[in-house]
């Protein structure tokens, strides 16, 4: 029989003791772990959470001389009607987790097939008495962009300029060029009788009258047309879209039929990235309409994201910057809806009013006409 000393038995014993309190040691660190992980977890899906309510997104109409006493009720009503019908088209996109790209085009289309917008099926009649169209989207998580200019059969223009975007290695298509690439992307055609609509045929008629009765040098020089309120007004138009969906990405679309009356195939800013629309995840997504002139000498668009990321300024500020000082001081007239990377909006024009309405996370929803 061995007989253990009593130091081996003390040995033993410490042995013992000092297994059951390492075993005691890696329980409870294994448990910190364990507890520290799913807390980490949850802050993360805390702050995943806290991020997709923030998602949004604003549509414009277009911007101009918009009086109440020049609406009747029931014009009114067709306005707001269609207005809401457009944001929520792309808002039940964002809430289903859809992403902001698809949410500018449903609202943009929704604007498009409606004789109500300066847009495609609304779209305002050329001196030659056609529709020339233009577009664009942009995407605020790649930068990429898409364009399309002076098209004169693509029913739905802003889903052509997604197509240039996604499928295409160009910026801008125009004209013939733009509606054969549209005939092999399958995108809709419609014959140019589609466009028409007596309303905006109509107002092509009233501005040809009053352009007639004017002296020739009176119709080439600038002045003419900015002080003419008659005029000037039918400059106006184009519909849009800025949206920020739940993974925190932005977009912007435009989409217009240009201005009455134009000639020579002009071009505004609608389709001019920077100017008529601009995104970027880093600041803000924006969509201009106004005076297209001033809107691309001022590059509007990027000029309020540009103001957000260099000088830090809030949407709000950078948007009023831009519109209520910069723009007015070229000579320019007009507005633009935005949001920015926390769900923030700017709603901003200097005319007698904008068709705008704006839908956050938690379904509030505002439409809005006149000037304030």
């Amino acid at each position: 029989m061995t007989i253990i000393s009593p130091y081996l038995r003390r040995y033993q014993r410490n042995i013992i003791m000092k297994g059951r309190l390492f075993t005691v040691l890696l329980f409870c660190l294994c448990l910190f772990s364990c507890t520290n992980a799913d807390t980490t977890s949850l802050s993360k899906a805390k702050a995943q959470t806290d991020a997709n309510e923030n998602f949004g997104l604003v549509i414009h109409g277009g911007a101009g001389t918009i009086l109440k006493k020049n609406m009747s009720d029931s014009l009114e009503n067709a306005y707001h009607e269609k207005l809401k019908e457009a944001i929520l088209a792309g808002h039940s996109i964002l809430e289903k987790g859809g992403a902001s790209m698809d949410a500018v085009t449903a609202a943009i289309n929704v604007m498009e097939d409606s004789p109500l917008f300066n847009a495609a099926k609304g779209a305002v009649f050329t001196n030659h008495e056609t529709n020339e169209l233009d577009a664009s989207v942009m995407d605020g998580k790649t930068l990429n962009a898409g364009a399309i200019s002076g098209v004169t059969t693509i029913k739905n223009p802003i889903n052509l300029a997604v197509a240039v975007m996604n499928q295409s290695e160009h910026v801008m298509l125009s004209g013939k060029g733009a509606e054969q690439f549209a005939k092999e992307q399958g995108i809709e055609i419609a014959d140019p009788s589609y466009f028409y609509t007596e309303r905006r045929f109509q107002s092509l008629q009233r501005v040809k009258e009053r352009e007639a009765k004017m002296k020739q040098e009176e119709i080439n020089k600038k002045a003419a047309f900015a002080m003419d309120p008659f005029i000037k007004a039918s400059k106006f138009g184009t519909v849009g879209c800025a949206a920020l969906d739940k993974n925190g990405n932005l977009a912007a679309g435009t989409s217009t039929g240009g201005m009455t009356n134009k000639r020579y195939n002009r071009i505004g800013d609608a389709p001019i990235i920077g100017a008529g629309t601009y995104a970027n995840n880093a600041t803000c997504a924006v969509s201009s309409t106004g005076w297209g002139e001033y809107f691309i000498r001022a590059m509007v668009a990027h000029d309020i994201s540009a103001l957000m990321e260099y000088k830090g300024l809030s949407l709000q500020d950078a948007a009023s910057e831009v519109i209520q000082k910069k723009l007015p001081d070229l000579g320019g007239t007009g507005g633009i809806v935005a949001i920015d990377n926390k769900g923030e909006v700017a709603l901003e024009f200097n005319t007698e009013g904008m068709y705008r309405a704006h839908m956050n996370a938690k379904g509030e929803l505002s439409i809005k006409i006149y000037q304030e």
